[in-house]
C-alpha cells in the first residue's frame, strides 16, 4: 500500500513538472512570436532603403595619370648691357714750376714819426711865408712841433740811404721804401742813431728833434718831415694814409 502511494505521488509529480515545463515553453514561444512581429515592418508602410556606409559603395578605379613628357630646357636669353658713354676729361698740361725761392716780405706798416702840432703845412702849389727868410716860398714837407730831444721814428720799414749835415735843413736822415717812396727827416740833433745801409722797421728810433735847420731857425723846435714818390714831392699826409 505504501509502495502504491509512492508510485502515485511519483507519477503526479512527474506530470506536474512536465506541465510546468510545457507552460514555460509556451510562454517563451509567445513572447518570442510577439518580438518578431514587432521587428517585422508593416506591409502598409513604405520601407526606407537600408543605409549603407561609404565603404559599401562601389568606387570605380581611376586610371593612373600618364606622366607629362619632359620638355627640353630652353636657353635663357640675357639682355646685352647697354653701352655707357664715359666722358673723357682732358688733362691739363703741367704748369711750369717756378723754383725761385720765396722771400718773406714784412707787412706794409706806416706810423707817424712823432705826435705834435703842425706848424707849417705841405704846399708846393701855393707860396707860404717863411719867418726865418722873411719871404714867400714853397714848402715841400710838414713841420711838426716837438720839444728838443723828442725821439723821431721811422715812418715805415726801409733802408737808410743817407745821413748828412745839410747846410740849409741841418742834420737829415733819408730812408728808401718799397713802391718808390722816400722819407726825409730834417732838423735833427747832430748825431742820429742810424747809419747809411741800416735796415729799419716801422716805428724804430732813428734820431731826436734838434735845431740844426738854418732856413727854419726862427720857428719853434720842430721836425721837418718830407716824402717823395719816384723823386716827386708828395703830401706826407697821403703817405701816412697808405
Amino acid at each position: 500500500m505504501e509502495n502504491k502511494l509512492k508510485s502515485v505521488f511519483s507519477s503526479v509529480a512527474f506530470y506536474a513538472l512536465l506541465a510546468v515545463c510545457l507552460a514555460a515553453v509556451g510562454v517563451c514561444g509567445y513572447f518570442l512570436l510577439l518580438g518578431r512581429e514587432a521587428e517585422e515592418p508593416s506591409l502598409s508602410q513604405p520601407q526606407a532603403p537600408a543605409s549603407s556606409s561609404v565603404t559599401d559603395l562601389y568606387v570605380p578605379e581611376q586610371p593612373e595619370p600618364e606622366p607629362e613628357p619632359e620638355l627640353p630646357e630652353q636657353p635663357v636669353e640675357t639682355a646685352a648691357p647697354e653701352p655707357v658713354e664715359v666722358a673723357i676729361v682732358p688733362t691739363m698740361p703741367e704748369a711750369d714750376v717756378d723754383d725761385t725761392p720765396v722771400e718773406a716780405v714784412a707787412p706794409q706798416l706806416i706810423v707817424s714819426p712823432l705826435n705834435g702840432e703842425v706848424l707849417m703845412a705841405f704846399s708846393v702849389e701855393q707860396l707860404v711865408y717863411s719867418p726865418t727868410l722873411a719871404d714867400w716860398r714853397t714848402h715841400d714837407g710838414v713841420d711838426i712841433s716837438a720839444k728838443p730831444g723828442t725821439t723821431v721814428l721811422a715812418a715805415s720799414a726801409g733802408t737808410v740811404a743817407a745821413v748828412e749835415d745839410d747846410p740849409l735843413m741841418g742834420t737829415t736822415v733819408t730812408i728808401e721804401h718799397e713802391g718808390g717812396y722816400t722819407t726825409i727827416y730834417a732838423n735833427l740833433q747832430t748825431t742820429p742813431t742810424v747809419e747809411p745801409g741800416d735796415f729799419v722797421t716801422a716805428g724804430q728810433i732813428i734820431g731826436a728833434v734838434g735845431a740844426t735847420a738854418a732856413v727854419e731857425a726862427a720857428q719853434s723846435p720842430h721836425l721837418h718831415f718830407a716824402v717823395t714818390k719816384d723823386g716827386e714831392a708828395v703830401d706826407p699826409g697821403q703817405f701816412l694814409k697808405q
